[in-house]
Order: structure tokens, then sequence, then C-alpha cells
């Protein structure tokens, strides 16, 4: 069912894991979707994915950590197509030397720089229009630990997600009387390329017991979905089988590696 048909939807991170499922999902539900990233290739694929299966999409190459190409993606896309009614802002990454004995300065910037600044630019960059147009939602991919510190992640992912949940209270706080709305996804460990980054990358047993990507593109839809007087401020979200409550020995590996 065409739900969003005439919906203009923006997803950074589209070329993988979280990001793309929410780009077929909202392609699904009837919405022009532009998918960005670092990788051509990656989002080559999941365009052509997506047009294969009767969806409406394109594809901006990007990095989100630089305010100037996130800035100019939005301006095309408001060239293109008028305005963005959804923004997924889902780009993010973390390193190998995370913890504080490994962490160096330039690490500890590449986190910041994509899973937050990167996050605040692509919100910025569409603020305008949606304020004009008074209507807009933003979804922020956040994690459980931006609700629940976790030592496997690192401080800097820590860090990072964590001033996620505060930036999307801060948006709904400012821009609600205007017509706005953004909802902070923290979801538990999703089996994406993400977590092969790890120092001690979890067996496939136990990420095919995770959340899948599809999962969170059902809880994109959602919100997408939701009247727009309609404000999800926050969703927590986990695996019924949650490495987090019972997890130590990994923490422990990973520690010691």
């Amino acid at each position: 069912m065409a739900t969003l048909s005439g919906k203009v939807a923006w997803i950074t991170g589209g070329g993988s894991g979280i990001g793309e499922a929410g780009a077929r999902t909202l392609a699904a539900a009837g919405a022009a979707v532009v998918v960005s990233g670092r990788h051509r290739e990656e989002l080559n694929r999941v365009f052509d994915s997506i047009r294969s299966a009767g969806g409406n999409a394109e594809y901006v190459a990007l990095d989100v950590a630089d305010a100037r190409e996130v800035q100019q993606a939005a301006d095309e896309i408001h060239i293109r197509h008028g305005h963005v009614d959804i923004l997924v802002a889902s780009a993010g990454t973390n390193i190998a030397g995370r913890y504080w004995k490994d962490l160096s300065p330039q690490g500890w910037g590449s986190v910041i720089n994509v899973d937050l600044s990167g996050v605040a630019y692509s919100v910025l960059a569409v603020l305008p229009s949606m304020r004009k147009r008074r209507e807009g939602t933003v979804m922020i991919i956040s994690s459980w630990s931006g609700r629940f510190p976790a030592y496997a992640v690192g401080p800097a992912y820590n860090a990072a997600k964590t001033s996620l949940l505060a930036l999307g209270h801060s948006f709904n706080m400012e821009e609600g009387p205007n017509g706005l709305r953004a909802t902070v996804i923290m979801p538990g460990e999703v089996a994406t390329p993400l977590l092969k980054k790890r120092p001690v990358p979890p067996p496939q047993e136990e990420m095919d017991r995770m959340l899948q990507p599809e999962d969170l593109g059902a809880i994109i839809r959602f919100v997408a979905e939701l009247p727009p007087g309609v404000c999800l401020n926050e969703i927590l979200v986990s695996p019924t089988w949650n490495r987090a409550f019972f997890g130590g020995s990994e923490s422990h590996k990973e520690m010691n590696a």
C-alpha cells in the first residue's frame, strides 16, 4: 500500500545495513527515496534493487562528515524534488582501536565527525525547507549505547550515540511548534557490517540471533507513517536474545584483545 506516495525521503548511510533497509521499506510504501553514502558501488546496488522492485530511487555520494558535501546534496535534492519530507540519519562508523588504551585523537575525530556531527549537518541541511512547509519527520539512528553506554563500542561511539539522544530531544523542544518531529531510534545489536569492525567480531551464530536490518526497516516505516500530529520521541529496541543483559563474557574477551 502506497501510504507514503508523494513523500520524499533522504537516507544517509543508505548503502548498507539499517539505512539500506529503511530505504527499501520507505520505497515500498511509495516514497521517492534518495540514498547517500561514501561508496558509489553500494549506493548503486541499493538503487538498482529498489528500482527493480518498482520503487522510486536515486542516490548521491557524499561524506556526512563534510558539512559542505551534505549541504550540496540537500540542495540537489531540493532542486529535483522541491522538498524533503523524511530524513533518516543512519550514517555511522566505529574503529578497531576504540578503547582508551588504543584511541588516538584522529580515531576519536573519525567517529564523532560521522556519528554526531554528520547527523547535525544533515538535519541542518533540511531544516529550513521543513520549517517553511511546517512539515517534516527526522529519524536519528542512535544505539542501545545511547541509553546504556556499553564497553564493547568504546568511548567515542558511546559519547556520540548518547549525544544523539540529546540532539533529538532538543529538536523536538524547538521545532515541535513548527510542525516538525524527531524520533531517536536506539537499537541493540543489529547484524550489520559495522559489527565486523569490532576487535573481536561476534560469531555468525550470535549475529543470527541479533536484530536484523529488516527489523529496523519496519520500525522506520512505522515512524514515517504516523499521523503528523504524533511524535514518537524515542524508541529503545533490542533483540529478544539480548547480549547486553548477559554478555559479560564477550566484553571481557574484547577488553583483553
